[in-house]
């Protein structure tokens, strides 16, 4: 999308890239001025099939030109909210419930599709372009769908989102909104599958680094990598009692099939966080075994000293005897006196290595 002026990586609106679907087409890349116009043409379509329902209640005749259905072409448009204008330009402009603009400045960063008014509000988390198993790496996208427009707002470049504008790029083929919010939790899911095979991977390393005792890795990097695969767990699993209600009650404008797409969405969610929830304990047994080999090297040292300390022991209380300066010393005047206390000195040192490294053996 070419524009004159750039903020944020979006137009002076905040409008990052806008699409327009027509029916059985692919996407078409338009300008914000295209934008504001398709949102005026709906909105008086709109406008008149209602005053034409109100004529056929009211038993007047209905007039001759009837308007296009809003249905025949939607809209997809994705705003940068870094950008101070992008939500001012959607007050202005963008016919969105108030649900939408409370879940902007919302604490809560749960993952959720509601039903709002005649709108779905959805909050998804992402990870971002450059994630490198941060924790700091999430980020929220916000989106709006109805029959006929998509709205989606950010504040920092995700995948999934990405990956769904290429999808559209390449010409692949959408007929409603609802269509782009499953593919976009596909999208999602296929993250979140890379995630964890890149996290497999890493486990892997470490754990045949620590079969081949060449581990060089500290436990808390495994730490950090379980914290932020428990933080993507609860970022990035739909809330499910938002989702049970969406499912067993879609708006009168989602189509069957649309619901259905949804369902098989969640089901793969709940296969990839099944396999993070599993990696997790497989993380967390990695890190046990890795605790009792690091006591179990701290032990072997304390063995170690403890030898060095046993060995040393009969040498030092000879030279402590033998050093005092005091009549009656032993083997004083015996020519061979100093070879008789270093095989004495010698023989007892090898005797309790010997009932030291037995008692070892035995444990």
């Amino acid at each position: 999308m070419q524009i004159d002026h750039l903020s944020y990586g979006s137009d002076q609106s905040g409008l990052i890239c806008a699409y327009i679907f027509e029916r059985n087409q692919a996407g078409r890349l338009i300008y914000t001025s295209d934008a504001l116009q398709w949102l005026h043409e709906q909105k008086q379509q709109e406008q008149a099939l209602v005053a034409q329902q109100d004529m056929e209640e009211n038993g007047d005749e209905p007039s001759a030109a009837k308007p296009h259905s809003a249905v025949n072409s939607f809209i997809w448009l994705h705003f940068n909210l870094s950008n101070v204008s992008a939500e001012k330009w959607l007050h202005e402009h963008a016919d969105l419930p108030e649900e939408f603009y409370e879940t902007l400045h919302e604490g809560s960063r749960s993952t959720r599709i509601e039903h709002a008014e005649n709108s779905l509000i959805a909050v998804v988390n992402d990870v971002l372009h450059d994630f490198a198993f941060e924790a700091s790496d999430i980020a929220t996208l916000w989106l709006s769908v109805t029959k006929n427009v998509m709205v989606s707002a950010r504040r920092k470049p995700l995948q999934s989102v990405d990956r769904l504008r290429k999808a559209v790029n390449q010409g692949e083929v959408f007929h409603a909104p609802a269509e782009l919010l499953t593919h976009l939790l596909r999208d999602q899911a296929d993250v979140l599958i890379g995630i964890v095979r890149n996290a497999i991977k890493r486990v892997d390393s470490i754990e045949d680094n620590l079969l081949a005792d060449r581990l060089n890795h500290k436990r808390a990097n495994l730490g950090e990598l379980r914290r932020v695969l428990v933080r993507l767990q609860r970022l990035l699993a739909p809330e499910p009692a938002a989702l049970f209600r969406l499912l067993q009650k879609p708006p009168l404008w989602v189509d069957e099939s649309d619901v259905q797409e949804l369902r098989q969405s969640t089901e793969e969610f709940a296969v990839v966080l099944s396999d993070m929830a599993s990696l997790q304990e497989r993380i967390k047994l990695l890190q046990e075994e890795i605790a009792a080999s690091v006591n179990e090297q701290n032990n072997r040292s304390l063995f170690v000293l403890t030898i060095v300390t046993v060995l040393a022991l009969p040498i030092n209380i000879m030279a402590g005897l033998l050093g005092m300066n005091v009549g009656g010393i032993p083997l004083a005047q015996n020519d061979s006196g100093f070879w008789i206390v270093v095989g004495i000195v010698v023989s007892v040192t090898v005797v309790l290595g010997w009932l030291a490294f037995r008692g070892r053996d035995r444990e």
